[in-house]
């Protein structure tokens, strides 16, 4: 598929001297004066022909995504918040950030104090602000999205495009040997308004504009970091505004997971003007992710019915609420039971002790206050889906 190729400028480089700091002489010696950055070309009104077989395949993974958004069998509606959640830990783990699904959940509410574990959860809040502000994509909304995942991180200026080179791979003094040198700094805003005007474009099938814009978001590297998750959110934000998604994160990075060699390839082709490998890549991913999600959302379901054979409750227990709430949030207190289900202290505590004695939850600090309650099955699914996918991708 014919597709516009990243060119190349030759700029001179001066290192950074917090860089230099920690350099020895002879590797000084050996900086290069100059690199070669990308040149990246506008697409907003590239024309797009797909191939009929393409076409055919991203139409087949378009229909599983919106099939799989609106419940297939069953309702997935009451399982978005784990989804989301699942999603937002895949494409960290692209990124090689990975926690286990108890520090995660811990971090959400506030019980943990795990530097990988809020990191993802900065991700989650990315996917979120993907899903919210996807009615109107433009550039302030794909700012607040870098917002959302980095406030908080010293090292960068959340919400705000870069004002320095970037690179990807080689020394992290000097881009002269990376394996992709993003375009420079001053070309970013201007890019960044084409990339959204190819964004609103009508004419480009949903699964194709959502690959390409994000092939052409990793391209500019428009960020100082956070450029591959917020990518991966802005393609979420893509499916929902054209109307392929509605309720639910579908696993795409769980499926760019399984293949994330082929992945990065495809971006390299993108770049090198062939775009059919993003397109086929992202589509395989589609329906990779279906897959993973419908087994995990089973596997959730299997445990919710199993809790309804051994807890003995009525219909309307608070006990059967604090159940579906685990189903999202897998930790929890009394206090996050009562402001959430609104109900009393005293209503909360005996709804908790039922589902200890039930084994539904073991309680995690041995305190007598501020107790921490987790469901150890769906922790054990949710660890169990991740281990998959990490094997897979190995």
């Amino acid at each position: 598929m014919n597709w516009p190729a990243t060119g190349a400028v030759s700029r001179e480089w001066t290192p950074a001297p917090e860089g230099l700091a920690t350099t020895s002489r002879r590797a000084r010696r050996r900086i290069p004066a100059s690199y070669q950055a990308a040149v990246v070309p506008s697409i907003a009104d590239h024309v797009i022909e797909l191939p009929s077989d393409l076409a055919a395949d991203l139409d087949e993974a378009t229909r599983l995504l919106t099939s799989f958004d609106a419940g297939g069998a069953g309702e997935v509606a009451p399982f978005a918040a784990i989804l989301l959640r699942s999603e937002s830990a895949a494409s960290s783990h692209i990124e090689n950030l990975t926690s286990s699904a108890r520090a995660l959940a811990e971090a959400t509410i506030g019980a943990g104090d795990r530097t990988n574990a809020l990191s993802i959860l900065a991700n989650v809040r990315t996917m979120q602000a993907a899903m919210e502000l996807a009615g109107d994509l433009d550039e302030a909304s794909i700012l607040a999205m870098h917002r959302a995942l980095m406030t908080g991180q010293s090292r960068v200026r959340p919400g705000q495009w870069r004002q320095e080179q970037v690179w990807i791979g080689g020394s992290g003094v000097h881009p002269g040997d990376a394996d992709f040198v993003a375009p420079v700094a001053e070309a970013v805003p201007a890019l960044m308004s084409d990339l959204v005007a190819f964004l609103l474009r009508d004419d480009v099938p949903p699964l194709a504009l959502a690959a390409l814009a994000h092939a052409q978001f990793e391209t500019i590297h428009p960020f100082a970091d956070g450029n591959g998750r917020t990518g991966r959110a802005l393609l979420h934000a893509s499916l929902v505004n054209t109307g392929v998604i509605h309720r639910v994160t579908v696993p795409i990075s769980a499926g760019l997971l399984v293949t994330k060699a082929r992945y990065f390839d495809a971006l390299t082709s993108y770049r090198d003007g062939d775009a059919e490998p993003i397109l086929r890549c992202v589509a395989d991913a589609a329906r990779a992710g279906v897959v993973v999600g419908e087994s995990l959302v089973g596997r959730l379901r299997e445990i919710r019915a199993g809790w309804g054979a051994r807890v003995q409750a009525r219909t309307d227990s608070v006990v059967w609420r604090i159940a579906d709430v685990l189903l999202r949030q897998p930790v929890v207190t009394a206090r996050l039971v009562t402001n959430e289900l609104d109900v009393s202290a005293p209503t909360a505590q005996s709804a908790l002790a039922r589902l200890v004695d039930a084994g539904v939850l073991l309680e995690s600090t041995g305190w007598k206050r501020n107790r921490v309650y987790r469901a150890p099955e769906v922790l054990d699914a949710l660890d169990g889906y991740a281990e998959t996918l990490g094997r897979r991708s190995r």
